[in-house]
């Protein structure tokens, strides 16, 4: 799953993280606020574990402001370490773009970060600098591959290449490879025929809140059980 923040506006209601992000990036307050989110995503996750759900990994967007601050890593220890999730259950999301920015400092913090047993994956992959250069330099561990492309693989003859290559490229490294943006059956099927293991979209579930998505998790739980008994 992936933890994603909407601000409740009194009188907007909900506002996409689009219209603000980049304004809290500007005036520092994404840095509190990608502590809270940290915190209360690995909190819920914790809470899901301890109410006897399965055991999930949980991914978050990371924006450059806040990798680049101040006892970043060791904040993440002390969330981890105060909610009792295990690091393994944690993921970080980062752009392509991002990553190409001030490379040397980035490669530190990750290395740093995977040393804990956090997860790295590269998000939106394809949309950026689209270097491989970088997808060996920098410990990676899942590739998305962008929503944009997925969309049009049962129309589009490019799309449907580069998600394959992307498929393959992901596999043959050893990464996870995760589909963003599937709405559609048959974007599901092709990507199954393909061997993408893992993927995400309004096929499966809109965003949901806490209390809904430990519903999906009981109903998840209950049809592998009913699946067992019949096999």
């Amino acid at each position: 799953m992936e933890a994603l923040i909407r601000w409740r506006h009194p009188q907007r209601g909900l506002v996409p993280p689009g219209q603000f992000i980049g304004i809290a990036e500007e005036c520092g307050l994404i840095v509190p606020i990608g502590r809270w989110v940290l915190r209360e995503a690995c909190r819920q996750a914790r809470a899901w574990q301890d109410a006897g759900l399965p055991i999930i990994r949980i991914a978050i967007n990371i924006s450059p402001v806040e990798l680049r601050a101040a006892n970043f890593v060791s904040n993440v220890l002390d969330t981890l370490k105060d909610t009792g999730l295990e690091a393994s259950q944690l993921e970080f999301e980062l752009t392509e773009t991002f990553l190409m920015q001030e490379a040397n400092s980035t490669v530190v913090v990750l290395r740093a970060l995977k040393d804990i047993g956090v997860h790295l994956a590269l998000d939106d992959f394809g949309t950026g600098y689209s270097s491989l250069s970088y997808v060996q330099r920098f410990p990676i561990d899942t590739l998305k591959i962008d929503q944009s492309f997925v969309q049009d693989i049962a129309t589009d003859g490019d799309s449907a290449t580069i998600v394959k290559a992307v498929i393959s490229m992901g596999n043959s490294l050893h990464m996870r490879v995760v589909a963003e943006g599937i709405e559609t059956r048959e974007q599901l099927d092709f990507l199954k025929r393909y061997g993408c293991p893992v993927g995400q979209g309004f096929y499966f579930s809109r965003p949901v809140p806490a209390l809904e998505f430990g519903k999906l998790l009981e109903r998840g739980t209950a049809a592998t059980a009913v699946a067992a008994v019949a096999a």
